[in-house]
């Protein structure tokens, strides 16, 4: 096992996801439990790309079920290709068939076509099933996967129940906008992904955005471990992270200033209120944090220019 999950967390870093020996021994775990593994954490830290990842490293499929307020089964399970089975009906209206078996005719596997939770349990080989964002969905709907989920069969009322020949490896996520139950929460392993520190964010940044420079990228990581303290609305995640390191790559920024800053907030900032409250009032604080800071040493001084901060904004 241990070799297994040092591979594991060896062939994540080489595919760009910097991760704990924590995140790889959970993936490990769902792979050979076949548990789902539930992932919760902050928007933007990274849980919906350890499906991914793990789809790369398992070389298969990766099906994705993007979860909202509404959803119901049916739409993540099949639909019927009503326009075929109309273009059937009709091409079979001079056929000495029975209406009975032209019924069955349309309501064969020919005209289903099928949604995310059912393509998961009928492919020829194990995908992996990332039900995303599982929070956004209703408690019905979530009442409904934990059939699915420890049985690992679907009931279809014209097919009958179908049952999984290669159970898919499971990923679910959530960003904690309300509370999952008890039950679902039995069913599955669990990982809390956070925002990561200095140390763990340098080098997701130096990993996946190699053309900034060493300087520009511990400046510009520091500038967001000093902001994520603020009271933001939404606070800005790993994806901003790259974000912006890539776009400050693109405009040839070698260092943090004022304009630079401002005219990049779109990529860091998406609320009105957050954008108004920093070019206002938190901007020439954080500034002046990260411009104490000693070059190669910033983890080190980060709590003292934070306070210089909360300072500067009394």
């Amino acid at each position: 096992m241990h070799v297994d999950i040092v591979s594991i967390q060896k062939t994540l870093e080489a595919r760009g996801y910097i991760a704990e020996r924590a995140v790889a021994t959970g993936i490990h775990l769902a792979q050979r439990l076949f548990r789902p593994l539930l992932i919760e954490g902050p928007a933007g830290v990274g849980k919906t790309e350890i499906a991914k990842v793990m789809a790369q490293i398992l070389d298969t499929d990766l099906i994705r079920l993007q979860c909202y307020e509404g959803l119901d089964a049916g739409s993540a399970i099949y639909e019927w290709n009503y326009q075929k089975q109309l273009l059937h009906i009709r091409l079979s209206e001079e056929s000495e068939k029975t209406l009975e078996a032209r019924e069955t005719e349309i309501f064969g596997r020919d005209f289903l076509l099928e949604r995310p939770l059912l393509k998961a349990i009928s492919g020829e080989r194990t995908p992996v099933l990332l039900i995303d964002e599982i929070d956004r969905a209703d408690e019905a709907f979530e009442a409904f996967l934990l059939e699915l989920l420890s049985d690992w069969q679907l009931s279809i009322p014209e097919l009958g129940t179908l049952q999984a020949e290669h159970p898919p490896y499971t990923v679910l996520t959530s960003n904690r906008t309300r509370e999952l139950s008890d039950a679902l929460r039995r069913r599955c392993l669990y990982l809390w992904i956070d925002y990561p520190d200095f140390a763990k964010e340098l080098q997701i940044v130096r990993a996946r955005v190699p053309q900034v420079s060493e300087a520009l990228s511990a400046q510009l990581v520091a500038f967001l471990q000093l902001l994520r303290k603020l009271p933001l609305e939404k606070t800005p995640g790993v994806a901003e992270s790259l974000d912006w390191a890539t776009t400050l790559m693109m405009l040839g920024a070698d260092h943090l200033d004022t304009d630079t800053i401002t005219n990049t907030l779109s990529v860091l900032l998406k609320h009105y209120e957050d954008q108004t409250r920093f070019k206002s009032r938190w901007l020439p604080a954080l500034l002046e944090g990260i411009n104490q800071l000693t070059p190669g040493h910033e983890e080190l001084r980060l709590d003292q220019a934070w306070q210089r901060v909360e300072a500067a904004l009394r």
